[in-house]
């Protein structure tokens, strides 16, 4: 078992620019935006979200993303602004409007495990998606306020009211829309039902499905099953802690069972893909509980560590903005 841990550009090879990921399929696309410092109807929780109803579409989305791939690594910069509908932001769980970001992140083309699980913290992403939407999942609230208690709140778990929309998203203080789990207006477009769907990169430089896989990793041809976390809610609560039953509402109402699902610690498995039909690590969101995976298994980039500033993520070697000369 994996040990566990808590813890500039060469040449151009290639580019890819995206107008918002199939945007001539898109006679409009989201663009609203939310909050919370660092959760969907997914929970264990029963709450009302009232996202639904809620979802704003605007004409002629500009949002952009740019894949550089040069000397061994693949570089993204990105907007994050959704190239689908989302939740009305501001609303009554967030406060936030949806802004322009100024991503920029790094990350290897041929990664490699290194036999360490390594469980990030609030301040770390775990990755982007193809849109350029980040995916974020931890979140800023704990039992009694108290960050140091480690009883971090479950964004999906409804227990606490963050805004969520229906793509499991809402908004930080920044401006910044990002994903708490299975982003469904991006796997709509990309036919997520028909096809194991390539969502994003991870940290590490492992790419991101979900929620379907193969029913054998090994072999394309075994048909799509929506494959299955091994974390399930604990017996008890540890304590010191808060009492009562497990229910979700904490990220440590959960504990990870080896060979209970699919898929491994970090919501990972090695198989085929589409985009690589000779095998691969890969991470899975998955609709229950870890939703977007909290470990990585590979060494994550500190380019998708939160630097703070305005709408800013990603570390030196800057590109000028998107359009402009490099």
């Amino acid at each position: 078992m994996p040990r566990r841990v808590f813890s500039t550009m060469g040449v151009r090879m290639r580019r890819i620019s995206l107008l918002a990921l199939i945007a001539t399929t898109l006679a409009s696309a989201a663009w609203a935006h939310g909050s919370h410092d660092d959760g969907l109807p997914q929970g264990a929780h029963s709450h009302d979200h009232g996202w639904t109803l809620n979802l704003v579409r605007r004409a002629a989305a500009a949002a952009q993303m740019e894949i550089d791939e040069a000397q061994g690594l693949r570089f993204i910069r990105a907007d994050g602004i959704a190239n689908h509908a989302t939740g009305r932001f501001p609303n009554d769980g967030n406060p936030n409007s949806i802004r322009r970001q100024d991503y920029y992140f790094r990350l290897p083309l041929k990664p490699q495990k290194t036999g360490c699980v390594v469980f990030y913290r609030p301040n770390h992403l775990f990755g982007v998606a193809v849109n350029g939407v980040v995916f974020d999942p931890n979140t800023a609230e704990f039992w009694r306020n108290d960050r140091s208690s480690g009883w971090m709140i479950e964004a999906l778990s409804g227990a606490t009211p963050l805004g969520i929309d229906r793509n499991n998203a809402h908004v930080q203080p920044d401006g910044s829309y990002h994903y708490h789990g299975l982003p469904m207006g991006l796997l709509e477009l990309l036919d997520y039902r028909n096809t194991m769907a390539l969502i994003g990169w991870a940290a590490d430089g492992f790419p991101i499905y979900g929620p379907f896989g193969y029913r054998d990793p090994r072999n394309p041809q075994s048909g799509l099953i929506e494959l299955r976390p091994s974390w399930s809610l604990k017996a008890e609560r540890d304590q010191p802690g808060p009492s009562g039953k497990p229910d979700g509402t904490y990220v440590l109402d959960y504990g990870w069972t080896q060979g209970s699902g699919d898929l491994d610690e970090c919501n990972g498995r090695t198989g085929v893909t589409p985009e690589f039909p000779q095998g691969t690590y890969y991470y899975v969101v998955t609709k229950p509980f870890p939703h977007v995976p909290r470990c990585f298994m590979g060494t994550a980039d500190a380019s998708f560590v939160k630097r703070g500033g305005a709408h800013t993520r990603g570390g030196g070697g800057r590109p000028p903005p998107m359009g402009q000369p490099r």
